[in-house]
């Protein structure tokens, strides 16, 4: 990867879920440690930064998650690791009075003496800022900065990036809201599959974005899974009205017997916040749920499983598996108590319990009783999913099925997922894998800012229109 940055350049970097950006910015602040290349600041070459280098250069990054001390004030919250002294005490009164000149220089105001936990999101961001800046960073990387704020917080941000960037910092802006990186960008950066693939220049605002979204998307056909076709039958499961927080918009939609319905949208869009709140993983503040056209309650994922819905997490070693069990033990330990009526039963009495659902997932071992650590990724996620066809589930939620398992194991996971819409099961399935969601959806529903944006049936399926929706993105926009 190829990427240059001016002094008091707004270069902004675009791309989907996993291109690549997050990853280059953990390299140039000294997390990872590259591959190959060379790094060039000031003229001189390094290798590789270290965190303690990538500061001592002028790099400081504001990342997208809260790094601030909840039951600190806001001057604390800035200075904390770099505290000015005076007589061996902590200067308050000269750290207050800079926090204060960095917040009318920028022209923003905090309640500096106020813990950060009683700030709204927009203000601990603006914090994070002041924090960076409190450093005198001569590039400065900004994460998502404005994902969680209203339009209104949102322009603020954009009005001080610009600020930031006249005193002649350089910003690596990067952000899923192609309206906002348009409006403020110098250039513009498009990412795909850890590549640069185009470079706009943005100076007279110009872009088209639906020519940089294009870029985003472009794949070659053979990436693509060809599933079998199938028949989609009535309406298996319905939610109205779902509200994840108490200020969401309600969201509600189907899914039918056989059909695989798709939930797209960046990372942060509320995908998988919506499966907890249907799974009863996360408190839901509004709606209902139906199955084959009756209400059913929710209140606990102990209440999903008895209404034969299975949630195949998107963290399969952190919630979907007992790593230190053996694979049996993994396979039976949600469906156990409906199988077994007896109170003493040794663990090796399972095994031809869980015979036909290893063979019928191809699952390679050396034993059933072989620790489920010891198996492949892509073993392991067919573990996550046995473990739910041993319940009898009708209803299967997927949250990132393929995501860190090789390509052999994902095109054997597809033809296990059609072959349970083909048996009339039904599949709800979150991906950002733009190849997998447009192959194996019936329909897709992109979400954006935790509410449906769009529906797509079928033949409106494809990664321009799925990202489009999913950034807002209109087909002939050219301004704006």
């Amino acid at each position: 990867m190829t990427l240059d940055l001016y002094e008091g350049e707004i270069h902004c970097l675009v791309g989907e879920n996993g291109a690549g950006k997050s990853t280059l910015m953990k390299v140039l602040s000294g997390a990872y440690k590259p591959d190959s290349g060379t790094m060039i600041v000031d003229n001189k070459k390094y290798s590789r930064m270290t965190a303690a280098l990538s500061r001592e250069l002028g790099i400081n990054i504001i990342y997208q998650e809260n790094i601030l001390v909840p039951w600190m004030n806001v001057v604390e919250n800035i200075f904390v690791g770099q505290e000015m002294a005076k007589g061996g005490f902590s200067d308050f009164k000269s750290q207050f009075s800079i926090a204060k000149e960095l917040c009318d220089s920028l022209g923003i105001e905090l309640p500096l003496n106020t813990t950060i936990y009683k700030l709204s999101v927009a203000q601990q961001q603006f914090v994070k800022i002041i924090k960076a800046l409190s450093t005198k960073p001569s590039v400065l990387i900004m994460d998502e900065p404005t994902s969680m704020f209203n339009t209104q917080d949102a322009d603020l941000v954009l009005k001080m990036v610009k600020r930031i960037a006249k005193s002649g910092v350089s910003i690596i802006y990067i952000s899923h809201f192609l309206k906002e990186v348009k409006q403020i960008a110098d250039r513009i950066t498009v990412i795909r599959d850890g590549k640069p693939i185009r470079t706009y220049d943005n100076t007279g605002k110009d872009v088209v974005l639906d020519k940089v979204v294009s870029d985003m998307v472009g794949r070659e056909a053979s990436m693509f899974y060809e599933k079998d076709v199938h028949t989609i039958g009535e309406k298996a499961f319905e939610v109205k009205g779902l509200k994840i927080s108490p200020d969401a918009p309600e969201a509600s939609f189907f899914v039918r017997k056989g059909e695989i319905l798709g939930i797209a949208g960046m990372v942060g869009s509320g995908r998988t916040e919506i499966a907890n709140a249907i799974t009863g993983a996360s408190r839901k503040y509004g709606g209902k749920i139906y199955y084959n056209g009756e209400k059913i309650v929710i209140r606990n994922p102990a209440d999903s499983i008895k209404n034969k819905i299975a949630y195949i997490t998107e963290d399969r070693q952190r919630l979907g598996l007992n790593l230190n069990a053996s694979i049996v033990d993994n396979l039976t330990m949600v469906g156990l108590q409906t199988r077994i009526k007896k109170f003493f039963v040794t663990v090796r009495k399972f095994i031809p319990l869980v015979k036909d659902i290893i063979d019928g997932l191809s699952i390679r071992m050396r034993s059933p009783m072989q620790d489920v650590k010891s198996l492949s990724g892509g073993n392991q996620q067919k573990v996550v999913l046995g473990k739910w066809l041993f319940t009898d589930s009708e209803i299967f939620i997927f949250d990132e099925p393929t995501r860190g398992i090789d390509v052999n194991a994902k095109s054997e996971f597809y033809k296990i997922m059609t072959n349970l819409v083909k048996e009339g099961k039904s599949i709800i399935m979150i991906s950002s894998d733009m190849p997998e969601m447009v192959s194996m959806s019936d329909r897709v529903i992109v979400i954006r800012q935790n509410r449906i944006e769009k529906i797509l049936e079928k033949d409106e399926i494809s990664e321009n229109s799925i990202i489009r929706y999913a950034l807002e993105v209109k087909t002939d926009e050219k301004a704006g």
